[in-house]
């Protein structure tokens, strides 16, 4: 499975594929991980999916991502990090 989305962080977007999701995570694969936080939010629009991310691992093209309980995910974001 191919399915565009954005990778969407602090008013930024970057492009990227995801190549496999799951309802606990993503396998996603962009130009670059440079640059792209540990937190972030996933957004893939044939789907109608919005959801926070947490990278798990990076390689030179790929990232993989544990999707976030939304309580969390605003912690994390507001700065609160536990």
């Amino acid at each position: 499975m191919l399915k565009a989305g954005s990778i969407s962080f602090g008013g930024a977007a970057i492009s990227c594929m995801v190549r496999n999701i799951s309802a606990t995570g993503a396998l996603l694969e962009v130009e670059s991980p440079l640059g792209i936080p540990e937190r972030f939010l996933l957004v893939v629009p044939t789907d109608q999916l919005s959801r926070p991310c947490r990278t798990i691992w990076k390689s030179e093209r790929r990232l993989g991502v544990r999707f976030e309980r939304l309580r969390d995910a605003g912690e994390a974001f507001a700065g609160k990090v536990r």
